[in-house]
């Protein structure tokens, strides 16, 4: 039988020191405004950061966040040099049996989850149960479930990405939506999100951000990013704020190279700091790096997964953040353009990192942080300071108190009326129109033919608002043409349809609508779930007035914020 570890005092002591933007950043507080979001995060889910210096081997020492009197410097103390380096690694699982290997053999801190881990609710709840028991430290059980582009829980009630909540412009609907999934999410054991995105997406060929992001512009970004923080908290999940220090600029996936942005310091502070200032200000718990290059921030060439200058410097020592800093995957090409997998974690930590995210060998990984902690290459005083972050972090987050799931709840919890009618509204709020010459809404009478990417569901969507839909450009009034990231292949496919008024509708990215020039009405939803679907029959047949605004400017043609409605 495992011996599970506890708070000495049970339930987390709730201590109540707030934690508020620097001063030292004039530009990035000028340019915040308001955050938005005011929900307060349950006492019993949440404890405030209190903020004690430290002296770490760094150019520019963070604090600790450990209050000099916790308990927790006594847990950590008590901890073996191997428990201590194996709470930093979060691998991937394929299975129970290889999962609670790795927890016996490494002890590792957590596990991220994939499709393959969550095949039901009952499932999934019951997977946590297995290796939160098997566990002596309490496990921080993560996803990426995003929603929109990046989810990861088939089951879970389907929301709009973040680019649709940013069209919403309101702070209350990606509150409620991250309250939601996060309620969902605990219901299964799952207690950390690697969620919500804090990039400004200023790039429209941004080949891996795009939809994930709220929107171009800083002060959006932040207000939602802090609602959204707030509601993940509330639910008693983690949020995770990335991908530091902004992956918002770039042509390049790092996925699969390593891309390098072009900011200097001084843009940086205006564009790509104001997301994450306004998460830290809501007391995020963690905060995931980016495989990006910034020589505005870093000359050295390192990415900043790997640099102190960008985690221990701007992160901890400018922003004030006290949290967890998490990689992104480490199997990812972006750390490993100039380093071997065994030196990539010993510099993350190095620099500031506390948990390593999905290394490609844990094995390998594991031998490499032990040797470096034995050889002083990673300080014990940073050793020590990365694992009481975590565990302060699974005391915030009440796993010291109680860290099972309830399979047969979760089945009731997730996918309820309540929840779906939440995605509904929000789905409704976000639909966008950018151009009408008179078409909308559709009249009845009128036959409307449906062509383009998810045409069926979209036609089926009309018809239960009882369009009549025809299947001939000969018998139709107007066209519906759906695109999905089309770009500039949107023009010649308008132009083919000429003869009859289209009606282009951007089921993705929103820059298709930059090249509708001859379309007599031109809408954005930014997804292609089922929500977004019925809104957009919903809208297109004045059930619904449109009320989303970009959230992006759309080339020349649609500047940033516009939306008009009937």
């Amino acid at each position: 039988m495992v011996r599970h570890l506890r708070a000495p005092c049970g339930p987390a002591a709730v201590l109540t020191v707030p934690l508020a933007v620097p001063l030292a950043m004039p530009l990035l507080i000028a340019s915040l405004g308001g955050c938005g979001g005011d929900q307060a995060v349950p006492q019993a889910a949440t404890t405030t950061r209190d903020s004690v210096r430290q002296q770490q081997n760094s150019p520019d020492p963070g604090g600790s966040a450990i209050p000099r009197n916790s308990w927790i410097r006594g847990f950590v103390a008590a901890m073996s040099p191997e428990e201590k380096v194996g709470q930093l690694f979060v691998p991937a699982l394929s299975g129970r049996s290889e999962a609670l290997s790795m927890i016996k053999h490494y002890h590792v801190g957590g596990f991220i989850y994939f499709p393959r881990n969550t095949r039901t609710p009952g499932q999934t709840a019951r997977l946590s149960n297995a290796l939160q028991d098997a566990a002596r430290v309490p496990l921080l059980l993560g996803v990426d479930e995003e929603q929109g582009q990046v989810s990861r829980l088939p089951y879970l009630t389907a929301f709009p990405g973040n680019m649709a909540l940013g069209a919403s412009r309101r702070p209350e609907v990606a509150r409620a939506a991250a309250r939601i999934t996060g309620t969902e999410l605990r219901a299964v054991g799952i207690n950390q999100n690697y969620a919500p995105v804090a990039d400004v997406n200023v790039n429209p060929d941004n080949p891996v951000i795009g939809l994930r992001s709220f929107g171009s512009d800083p002060a959006l970004t932040a207000r939602m990013i802090a609602a959204a923080v707030d509601g993940y908290q509330a639910a008693g999940v983690a949020a995770t704020a990335k991908h530091f220090p902004g992956h918002g600029d770039t042509a390049t996936d790092s996925h699969t190279g390593l891309p390098v942005i072009e900011h200097s310091r001084r843009r940086w502070a205006r564009l790509d700091a104001p997301p994450f200032a306004a998460a830290i200000a809501h007391q995020v718990d963690a905060i995931m790096t980016a495989h990006i290059v910034v020589p505005g921030l870093d000359r050295s060439g390192d990415p900043a997964t790997l640099s102190a200058a960008v985690l221990t410097g701007l992160l901890r020592g400018r922003l004030g953040f006290q949290g967890v800093i998490i990689t992104d995957s480490l199997s990812m090409a972006g750390p490993r353009v100039r380093y071997g997998p065994a030196e990539v974690p010993v510099r993350a930590v190095a620099a500031g990192a506390d948990q390593l995210l999905m290394p490609p060998s844990l094995p390998l990984a594991y031998r490499a942080v032990l040797r470096a902690v034995h050889e002083g290459t990673i300080s014990q005083a940073r050793l020590n300071d990365a694992v009481s972050r975590i565990v302060r972090l699974k005391e915030i987050r009440g796993l010291f108190a109680g860290r099972r799931a309830d399979p047969s709840a979760a089945e009731k919890i997730i996918g309820s009326p309540a929840h779906r009618a939440v995605a509904r509204s929000t789905a409704e709020h976000a639909i966008t129109l950018v151009e009408n010459d008179g078409v909308l809404p559709l009249h009845g009478g009128k036959r409307i033919r449906v062509t383009g990417v998810e045409s069926a569901r979209v036609a089926a969507a009309l018809r239960r608002q009882g369009v009549r839909v025809v299947h001939s450009a000969r018998d139709a009034d107007a066209t519906v043409l759906t695109t999905l990231n089309a770009g500039t292949a949107t023009a010649s496919q308008v132009h083919g349809l000429r003869g009859r008024p289209v009606i282009v509708v951007a089921l993705g990215r929103p820059y298709d609508l930059g090249h509708t020039r001859h379309a007599a009405a031109a809408l954005a939803t930014y997804s292609t779930g089922d929500a977004a679907v019925e809104a957009l029959a919903r809208v297109l047949t004045g059930k619904v007035r449109p009320t989303g605004k970009l959230p992006v400017a759309v080339s020349r043609t649609y500047p940033f914020g516009r939306g008009l409605s009937y």
